[in-house]
């Protein structure tokens, strides 16, 4: 169905509303983050890096970045891990996602992120505290790999949707057994998805504070956590300011360039 001049006119106003919901409030906060005097809000600014220095000497927001970080490449790496392992087993089996594995490794993601964080607690408490181990830097991991993960998969199980059998085929003609072909034939094919998703996984690390909230440790604070914890406190708010900003750049940045990695490789330059 074409949809006629006015529709897509009203479609595209309809997204530009949208966007300007977004992403104003956002360039806000970047403005209001080199603003000295929170009088001025916008316009006029009156630009400075005083409050980025303070923001960088307050040691509680340098260890929540830190925290943040250390949560985002733990997590992407187990992403990474089960996401090439499950691109192999769905080019050994075949199966593409159809069957109860899917539906298990899709499903926290589209329950609401109190549900997981109450599971996953649950989970720590009933099987791994009993154990000894503590809530801490390792169970926010790995509650953001239970999200990270969904995303390497879906990347990967799309990619894998599009390429064909042909070079499989022929691989195993010249004698490859199933490791071979995928090391040396499927694996390639799939690494700008797989580092795609890892950049998407890294970048849902730092968003995603409900499940972080749920299983993080007396003492573990995220970025997003730090922010919550201080944002009604006096005087905090320029600083707030300054670390929502870094908040925003390290959720971006890895999902523009994830973009153009997924952008590239369809375009076959990759």
């Amino acid at each position: 169905m074409t949809l006629s001049r006015g529709a897509r006119w009203l479609l595209r106003g309809a997204m530009a509303v949208g966007l300007a919901f977004v992403y104003v409030p956002l360039a806000i906060v970047l403005v209001n983050s080199f603003n000295a005097d929170r009088t001025f809000a916008w316009p006029p600014p009156r630009w400075t890096t005083d409050w980025w220095v303070r923001a960088w000497e307050n040691a509680g927001a340098r260890e929540a970045l830190w925290t943040s970080t250390k949560a985002g490449l733990g997590a992407t790496a187990v992403a990474l891990l089960l996401g090439t392992l499950v691109a192999f087993a769905v080019q050994r089996y075949r199966f593409f996602g159809r069957d109860a594995v899917s539906l298990l490794v899709v499903l926290p993601i589209a329950l609401p992120g109190i549900v997981t964080g109450i599971a996953l607690d649950t989970a720590f408490r009933s099987l791994i505290e009993p154990l000894g181990v503590g809530k801490g830097l390792f169970s926010v991991i790995v509650g953001h790999a239970t999200f990270c993960v969904v995303v390497v998969y879906n990347n990967v199980l799309a990619r894998l949707r599009r390429l064909g059998g042909n070079l499989e085929e022929a691989s195993a003609d010249l004698g490859a057994d199933t490791f071979q072909t995928f090391r040396y034939v499927t694996f390639p094919l799939l690494r700008s998805a797989l580092f795609a998703g890892g950049l998407l996984a890294f970048a849902l690390s730092f968003d995603e504070i409900i499940v972080t909230t749920f299983t993080a440790g007396p003492g573990v604070q995220t970025l997003p956590i730090w922010i919550f914890n201080n944002l009604f406190r006096p005087n905090q708010a320029p600083v707030i300011n300054v670390v929502a900003a870094v908040l925003i750049v390290l959720s971006i940045v890895p999902i523009y360039l994830a973009q153009r990695v997924s952008d590239t490789a369809a375009g076959g330059r990759l």
